[in-house]
Formats: C-alpha cells, sequence, structure tokens
C-alpha cells in the first residue's frame, strides 16, 4: 500500500491499466527528472494485477545486461537456473518449458541505461510471448523502441502542487504570500521541487495591523491608573483611622492627673484631709508633719503638689501598660515552629523509546531464493510502526530500510518461504483488512539489493 496519491496520477495509473488491456504490451512513460516515474510505478504495481508474477527493476549505469537478465526472471519464477550464455528470450521461454507459470508483470524504471540489445529483446517478448507479459518502462528520453506505448507525464496543476504540499506541511502560508507564490511559480507542479520547500526560509514576514489593539492598551492602562488611585486613596483613609484608634486608645488607658485645685491645703493638725480627696490612696500622699503637743506648736503642713503629680502619672503608665500586655493574643507571645514544606515537583524519569524497527539484519540472513510477502512501502518510520499495532503483525512482521530516489523507504513484509507455494498459502491467510492493502511477493535477493542501496 503506497501512502496518498493525487487525482491526476490515480487516473493516470488507471489508463495505463486500461491500455494493458486493450491489447498494448509494451508501454513507456516519459517525464522529466522529479516529476515522479518512480513513485507511478511503484504505485501501478502495487495497486494493479495483483495475481500477476511481479518484478520490479530499478536500472542504474552500473548494471550489466546479465545481472540485469537474471534480476528480472529470479522475481519472475521460483529458483530458476539461467544460463547466462542465452539471451532474456532464450532464457524466458526455456523456464516456461520448465516451470510454468501464470501471466507476469514487468517493471523496470530509469530505462534510459538499458542496452540496446535488451530492449530489442523487451520488445520481443512483449509481442511473441506465449504467456501474458506486460512490460511497463520509465525513462527521462525517448528509447529505441517502435512497438510501443508513449505516454507522457504532465506537470501537477497549481491546485495539485498545494495539495500535494499540504500532506507534507501542515502550516502553509496563505496564497497571497508573494514568497509561497513565486515559489509555486517556479516549482512549475514539479514534486521534487515542491517538496524542497523551507518553512522557515521562504516565509515573508507579514504584519497585520490591528485596528482595535490601541485601545485595548488605552483601556488597560486606564484600569490600572484608577486601580492605583484607589488603593492610595484606601492607604490614606487606613492611615487616618488607625491614627485616630490609637489615640483614643490611649486617652482611655492612660488617666488622667488630679488637678491642682483637688488638694486643699492643711492649715493645721487639728484640721484633717478633705473628704473630696478621699479617692487618693493614703500611701502615695507625702507623710504629714508630727505635731508637738508639748511644746503647744505644731509644725506648719506643706502640700507637695508637683511630687503627687509625678506619682499619679507613674500608676497610670504602670497600669496601661499591663492592659495592653493583657490584650495582646497568646499567639503573640508563643513561637511557633514552622516546618519546612518539601517539594514534590520531582519528575519521575520516563523510559525512553526505541526508533529503530528496522530487522535488515534478519533479511541479510535469509537465504536468496526463499520468498516474502510485502505488505506496505512507506517514506515514514510513524506510518510503519502504527500499521504494525493495527495490525497485531509485532510477532510476525519484519521491516527493512532502502533508499529510492535519495529518500529513507521503510517496507513491512512477512515470513521468509522456501517456495512461492508456501508464499501464496500465506497471502491467501491474510486478514480481510491487510488483502485490501494489496501485498505482493518478493525474493529475498530482491529485497538484500535493495538493502545495499543505503551503503550508496
Amino acid at each position: 500500500m503506497q501512502a496518498q496519491i493525487l487525482p491526476s496520477r490515480a487516473a493516470l495509473v488507471d489508463r495505463i491499466a486500461l491500455q494493458f488491456e486493450y491489447g498494448q504490451n509494451l508501454i513507456v512513460l516519459l517525464g522529466t527528472s522529479g516529476l515522479g516515474k518512480s513513485y507511478m510505478l511503484e504505485t501501478f504495481i502495487t495497486d494493479k494485477y495483483n495475481s500477476f508474477n511481479k518484478a520490479f527493476v530499478q536500472v542504474s549505469a552500473s548494471v550489466n545486461d546479465v545481472s540485469l537478465m537474471s534480476d528480472i526472471l529470479e522475481q519472475s519464477f521460483n529458483s530458476p537456473l539461467i544460463d547466462h550464455d542465452l539471451s532474456l528470450s532464450e532464457n524466458f521461454y526455456q523456464l516456461l518449458q520448465q516451470q510454468p507459470c501464470e501471466a507476469c508483470l514487468w517493471v523496470l524504471d530509469n530505462a534510459r541505461h538499458l542496452s540496446e540489445e535488451l530492449l530489442q529483446e523487451l520488445e520481443l517478448l512483449a509481442k511473441n510471448s506465449p504467456i501474458t507479459l506486460y512490460i511497463m518502462l520509465a525513462s527521462q528520453s525517448k528509447l529505441a523502441i517502435n512497438n510501443a506505448v508513449e505516454i507522457y507525464l504532465e506537470p501537477l496543476s497549481a491546485h495539485e502542487s498545494k495539495q500535494l504540499m499540504s500532506w507534507y506541511f501542515p502550516n502553509l502560508p496563505y496564497d497571497e504570500d508573494p514568497v509561497f507564490s513565486a515559489f509555486l511559480n517556479e516549482a512549475n507542479g514539479n514534486p521534487s521541487l515542491l517538496l524542497a520547500w523551507q518553512p522557515t526560509e521562504h516565509v515573508a514576514d507579514i504584519v497585520k495591523k490591528d485596528k482595535v489593539s490601541w485601545r485595548v492598551h488605552l483601556i488597560s492602562l486606564l484600569i490600572i491608573i484608577m486601580l492605583l488611585i484607589i488603593g492610595l486613596l484606601y492607604k490614606n483613609d487606613m492611615t487616618q483611622w488607625w491614627q485616630t484608634y490609637y489615640q483614643n486608645q490611649q486617652s482611655q488607658d492612660i488617666a488622667t492627673a488630679i488637678p491642682a485645685a483637688k488638694i486643699v491645703a492643711i492649715p493645721s493638725a487639728d484640721k484633717e484631709v478633705s473628704n473630696d480627696n478621699s479617692d487618693i490612696s493614703k500611701a502615695d500622699l507625702p507623710l504629714e508633719p508630727v505635731s508637738d503637743k508639748s511644746q503647744g506648736n505644731v509644725a506648719p503642713h506643706k502640700n507637695d503638689v508637683p511630687a503627687i503629680m509625678q506619682s499619679l502619672t507613674r500608676q497610670a503608665h504602670q497600669s496601661a501598660q499591663s492592659e495592653q500586655s493583657a490584650a495582646l493574643p497568646q499567639s503573640l507571645n508563643t513561637p511557633e515552629a514552622i516546618e519546612p514544606i518539601e517539594s514534590d515537583d520531582k519528575e519521575s524519569p520516563q523510559p525512553k523509546i526505541s526508533n529503530n524497527v528496522s530487522d535488515n539484519a534478519w533479511y541479510l540472513a535469509q537465504p536468496d531464493n526463499n520468498t516474502t510477502v510485502q505488505l506496505l512501502a512507506v517514506t515514514q518510520e510513524k506510518i510503519t510502526r502504527e500499521f504494525i499495532i493495527e495490525h497485531n503483525l509485532s510477532q510476525r512482521a519484519k521491516v527493512y530500510q532502502t533508499k529510492r530516489n535519495n529518500k529513507v523507504w521503510w517496507v513491512v513484509t512477512i515470513g521468509s518461504y522456501a517456495s512461492l507455494a508456501d508464499a501464496k498459502s500465506a497471502l491467501s491467510a491474510l486478514s480481510s483488512a491487510l488483502r485490501k492493502n494489496k501485498p505482493f511477493y518478493k525474493k529475498i535477493s530482491k529485497i538484500k539489493q535493495e538493502i545495499a542501496r543505503l551503503d550508496q
């Protein structure tokens, strides 16, 4: 199952399949670099003709005709015995006699690296094959083939260009962005260029003026000033209230001194202190002079008014201090131990989850002639993990990495079977949810070649 495909590309895949149904056994897909020819071929071989024996080969300048012939025949037949002295067509006819097979579909990418002899062999097989044989080639330029249907891959439209970018970049700029518009025009519908978009470099810094921001700021400033004024007034009123309250408390606690008019002088020893001063403690008054009756003279009595006033004032201050100390709450006199509060903000370490799900070593240990069933091929590891978890394939599925068009691909397979019959049985035993993805067979030797691309 491939990732999302644009409507125009999906229609082209159906059109190619329709050309094969009309009897065209050899089709060449032409287009400039970056238009997505390889992606089209992978989508076609994955979605179409699931009952065919499929062979997908990426041709390079370093691959010779013998290795290319072996690669095609190994993917089409079960453990074929290939004679390198014979041509592709002769080996194909000989293998058909040894082990008859069903219809075949051959898809070759970068066909411009094919030699003229191999192109002639492919054209001959497409025309004279005793079984159904569909051959699809992809190239950047025309090939030296006469009897072939050529289909040109057109650039994407502006709408599909934005749709493709939205799949890979969730936060695209507005269409009015001059930098973004210029990028779309220069990309000219080339998917390779569109996916090279750099959001941090290709976005114009456009600042939209907020017409109501100054009003909000003004209202906020006025509210802050009003709160400050209210706070100052409240503080002033509270200060005055506390001063008045303190003065009233002082006037109530501190007793007033006895006026000097109430202190009556004693004219003689025969007279006693007036009853108006009965509230004054005798202990606080100065001693009276002792009369000397023997001599018949009485010492003159002196009223020490300053001493009496000083004694009364001292007693009033002492009583006020005792009342204030008694009125203090007990909590202020008894210190309480303050216990430190321990913080529970320590973060527990979280386990790290490994992101590497590649089983390349497992594939390299498998025999080259074994066959496996491919379930998924994507360019995002996250999709691979979600796919395996969704279908409960953690104990059965294997994943390997390969490189196509300078991109790392993650491919999910299941099983390693010694014969094609066992692989077919495993494919038929898959659940309906997995069979909707249209899985197909793949040789272990082919997978090893794809794994080797990581080091290139």
